[in-house]
């Protein structure tokens, strides 16, 4: 009997259900087919079974907002309020009502009302927060995150979600504010807040403004370092290497370590062509930590970047190269027998070889290193490659292939066997063995480092790209002649016959190759605007070529370094973006572009 009762009961509410769930879909499809009207009547309808609420409200409470029917919107909440107390999206939705109606009366007294209600409930209040600001009611998010922040007596609670909110309403201050509560519960944060910033901060005004609250932080709590690192990476972003050094030195001071923080911007100064900012960092190091593990490196970095400096400062000056080479022979000396002092006479060396014209002092000083154990197999190995290319410097290319093809032997699967490879198939195109040489090339494409791939990727092309349709190769056996020259150090020769060249096979296909290495020498020379010239003509006579993009960028790259014309190379810039958006220098082209234009760089 109990049973039968049952069955009556449940089969009408069942059929009930199901009825209710056909007329929603019904609805439902009114609503999305346009027909707002019959939605609305329907809902309406539906509305009254309190059942029916829930699956209807997303649907019918946008229907009416829509059509700003507010009065019937208020009062389906009011009535959903009342059979779903603890759903308090219902209640952030009559908030939002409220709010698009225009009444700020009924939303202030409204708001005012949850709050109260919410006193003594911060998880209650952090809900109501989120679905306020779900429902774009900001500055009343805020409120309540605050209320439930100061309930729980935790200034860092709700940071993240504040900063957002901030975020959204363009309240910068306020946003680094919250970023830099969140990163004081833990130095763990760190990197993820500088992600964060990185994303939002985009202007030079904004790193201003952090800057500016990073240094009152400090101020307040001298000993946390956390806000040193921050103002530190600030500094990185504006690519002032100094000024991040200023912090990383009171870091390493405040930590006790011997220059380690110091260290790191050296290197990314360095990594960034800052060769004066790199060879202060360095200098300060190895003369502030004489004892320390970061002494050695810091002789060699310091060096290194005192000749980068010299090298790509146009034209070189012969002294200050004497002068380096003077140095290296110094910390040699003093560090002697360590790494640091082998990798500082191999340096030498190759001054002295390539720079210097004393090719035999060059030679003398590699065979030391070869026929020292101390030195290490693999230091070993470079400089008998050093010594192979110090006898292409001679003309002595079977002396040079002799030793790139032992070290290319004892080192198969390495780094160094790459490079012997690749040095020679170098060679075989110099002397005219094109065939030769490409098949080098093709084997170091693949399972090679980018630097060395990408190298032999370009080789490669030359060689194809100019000898399909020559059945001599007699002009590219003059280039490469010419390459052999420029190798050598014979520049002013080699340039000479590269003008010789246009004279003689001014269509031929390398003729944009043989603008782009006067480009090169003229620039070597000093020549800015006349290494802008041949530059233009390869944009002109042959913008559809390989080379195109090549010379787009590194004219920029002229007006930007060598000319100090910031305007002319930001506009440049931009306009390598729009005409090769798929280069590989694109990247690095929106980079500069966005630091000339004053932007955090990302």
């Amino acid at each position: 009997m109990v049973q039968r009762i049952l069955i009556l009961i449940i089969f009408p509410l069942n059929v009930l259900f199901a009825q209710s769930q056909d007329q929603i879909q019904i609805a439902n499809e009114y609503y999305q087919q346009g027909e707002l009207e019959k939605a609305k009547q329907l809902y309406a309808e539906l509305a009254e079974n309190p059942y029916n609420i829930q699956p209807i409200s997303n649907n019918y409470l946008s229907l009416l907002k829509s059509t700003a029917q507010f009065e019937d919107a208020e009062k389906f909440l009011q009535k959903a309020i009342k059979y779903f107390p603890s759903n308090l999206q219902f209640q952030s939705s009559l908030a939002s009502v409220y709010s698009e109606s225009g009444d700020k009366k009924k939303l202030d007294d409204y708001i005012n009302q949850l709050r109260k209600e919410s006193k003594s409930n911060p998880f209650q209040l952090g809900i109501l927060a989120q679905y306020l600001a779900n429902e774009q009611l900001y500055y009343e998010s805020i409120k309540f995150f605050e209320d439930s922040r100061e309930i729980r007596n935790n200034p860092s609670v709700h940071a993240l979600e504040l900063a957002s909110i901030y975020r959204m309403v363009n309240d910068k201050s306020s946003m680094i504010e919250e970023y830099l509560n969140y990163a004081s519960d833990s130095p763990n944060r760190l990197s993820y807040i500088k992600n964060l910033l990185q994303n939002f901060i985009q202007q030079e005004e904004d790193l201003d403004e952090l800057e500016n609250t990073l240094i009152r932080k400090m101020q307040e709590d001298p000993q946390d370092t956390k806000f040193a690192e921050l103002l530190l990476w600030v500094e990185l972003q504006r690519k002032n290497f100094y000024g991040a050094f200023v912090q990383a030195k009171a870091i390493d001071k405040r930590n006790q370590r011997p220059g380690d923080r110091s260290m790191d911007i050296g290197r990314i100064a360095l990594e960034n062509d800052a060769y004066e900012d790199a060879e202060k960092i360095f200098e300060y190091v190895a003369k502030e930590y004489v004892n320390s593990r970061n002494y050695q490196f810091a002789r060699k970095l310091w060096m290194e970047s005192k000749e980068q400096k010299i090298k790509n400062t146009f034209p070189i000056n012969e002294e200050e190269i004497r002068e380096l080479a003077v140095q290296y022979d110094m910390l040699h000396k003093e560090l002697y027998p360590s790494q640091t002092s082998f990798d500082a006479l191999r340096s030498k060396a190759l001054l002295h070889a390539f720079y210097l014209d004393e090719i035999d002092l060059s030679a003398q000083l590699l065979n030391q290193l070869v026929q020292n154990p101390r030195a290490g197999m693999q230091l070993i190995s470079q400089s008998k490659l050093d010594l192979g290319d110090i006898y292409l410097l001679k003309g002595e290319p079977w002396e040079a292939t002799l030793l790139y093809s032992q070290v290319e032997k004892a080192y198969k699967s390495h780094q160094l066997g790459y490079d012997a490879k690749l040095r020679n198939a170098r060679l075989h195109y110099f002397t005219g063995n094109f065939s030769l040489a490409k098949g080098h090339l093709d084997i170091l494409k693949k399972n090679t480092t980018r630097e060395i791939s990408n190298d032999a990727i370009s080789l490669g092309m030359l060689i194809t790209d100019n000898t399909a349709l020559d059945t001599t190769d007699a002009v590219m056996q003059e280039f490469a002649n010419i390459e052999l020259l420029i190798f050598q150090n014979k520049k002013s020769e080699a340039n000479d016959r590269l003008s010789q060249m246009l004279e003689d096979y001014n269509h031929h296909s390398v003729t944009d190759e043989v603008y782009w290495l006067k480009s090169k020498l003229e620039l070597e020379s000093g020549n800015s605007e006349k290494a802008i010239e041949y530059l233009e003509k390869i944009l002109i006579s042959y913008s559809y070529d390989i080379l195109a993009d090549d010379a787009a960028f590194k004219k920029a790259e002229i007006f930007e370094r060598h000319l100090k014309d910031i305007e002319q190379a930001k506009s440049l810039y931009q306009q390598f973006l729009i005409d090769y958006p798929g280069s590989m220098y694109a990247a690095e082209a929106r980079k500069r572009f966005r630091q000339l234009r004053g932007d955090f760089i990302n």
